[in-house]
């Protein structure tokens, strides 16, 4: 399901460029738009409001801190793979049954 914020990315791709452009200043270059935009719609909009206006939207991207992300991004690294998914059964298969040679 499309996040419902999804239709303003366009007006606020030069917001994230400029997001990015600033925190490599503070040398975390590892970031991207699609990274931050992942970041906004899983985390700072997880529970999108209706009617919302493109100002409040840009308020959101010009006020996050190197620090959000960063924790955002430590969180979910250390949430590790899901054992139940498709993806996480093949993975959880291959470590108790290695192929032998």
């Amino acid at each position: 399901m499309e996040h419902p914020y999804t239709k303003f990315r366009p007006e606020l791709e030069i917001v994230l460029q400029s997001k990015v452009d600033e925190f490599a200043i503070y040398e975390y270059t590892e970031l991207t738009t699609d990274r931050l935009w992942e970041f906004l719609i899983m985390k700072k909009w997880a529970k999108p409001k209706e009617n919302i206006h493109l100002y409040e939207l840009v308020s959101d991207i010009l006020s996050l801190r190197v620090s959000d992300i960063m924790t955002f991004q430590t969180v979910e690294h250390l949430k590790g793979p899901d054992w139940f998914s498709e993806e996480g059964m093949n993975d959880l298969q291959a470590l108790l049954n290695p192929k032998k040679n």
